[in-house]
């Protein structure tokens, strides 16, 4: 497929997927509100080696250069002469942040409305991360989703993380699913790049990340939340439209 027909695919707005098969999320700051405690392990952790001459890393840092990037990407360029000491460093600081999100981990404004709203659809789902497995087993059972997701598609059992789309094509695969019938759900850069280059409309949160940067890798469109009325005319258009394979089988059967 082409980076032309790939564009192409990602102008689709979310009605024109009906009927409806499936909705991929991704975890940290899509489900849960992480980042801050992601934000804080680094800062802390990074000024502790003396790192930026001690001086703590800030926000801006933090979503230009780690926000929704593989560990290991994110090792390369934190110790660039020392890679095993960068993913020592990384593995470390997983543990630190598991640490903070066993004791406070909030999931984003309206999460279980649109999870129950997927749930009455009879929707396939998945989980797809860049976060290790321990980092996304945790916060899939702290908040309660254990139960919810099909599968978890994990950026280090890829070939390549997101930025690329191998992850998202996966969980199409696992869920054996068209990308022409489901929509991503993600938070950074990164994510929603990954999503747009499978060929999906991606809904994009602007949990954390600046607008104006989410807006450059081109999400279908930008919600403050789950409780964004963006969001809930599109799936209502859904509805309308056809809402889900389950609805129009059981229209079909029911004529």
């Amino acid at each position: 497929m082409t980076a032309g027909e790939n564009s192409v695919q990602s102008k689709k707005s979310i009605p024109d997927l009906a009927p409806l098969e499936a909705v991929l999320f991704d975890v940290d700051g899509t489900l849960c509100d992480s980042d801050p405690l992601h934000h804080y392990a680094f800062r802390e952790m990074l000024q502790e080696i003396g790192f930026n001459n001690g001086v703590p890393i800030d926000e801006e840092f933090f979503v230009k250069n780690i926000a929704g990037k593989h560990d290991h990407d994110i090792a390369v360029l934190l110790f660039p002469d020392d890679i095993p000491r960068g993913l020592k460093f990384m593995e470390d600081k997983e543990a630190m942040f598991r640490r903070l999100a066993s004791e406070n981990l909030p999931p984003i404004k309206g999460l279980y409305k649109l999870t129950k709203w997927i749930e009455d659809r009879g929707l396939k789902r998945a989980a797809v991360t860049n976060a290790p497995k321990p980092n996304a087993e945790l916060m899939i059972s702290k908040l309660g989703l254990k139960d919810f997701f099909d599968a978890v598609i994990l950026g280090c059992d890829c070939e390549r993380a997101k930025p690329y789309p191998d992850p998202y094509l996966k969980a199409l695969e696992v869920l054996k699913v068209s990308k022409d019938h489901t929509f991503v759900c993600e938070d950074s850069v990164s994510g929603i790049r990954a999503g747009v280059a499978a060929g999906m409309p991606v809904v994009g949160l602007t949990t954390r990340n600046p607008e104006n940067l989410l807006m450059e890798a081109d999400p279908t469109i930008l919600i403050k939340d789950y409780e964004d009325p963006m969001l809930w005319a599109a799936l209502e258009e859904v509805d309308k439209k056809g809402g889900s394979f389950k609805d129009s089988s059981l229209n079909s059967t029911a004529v």
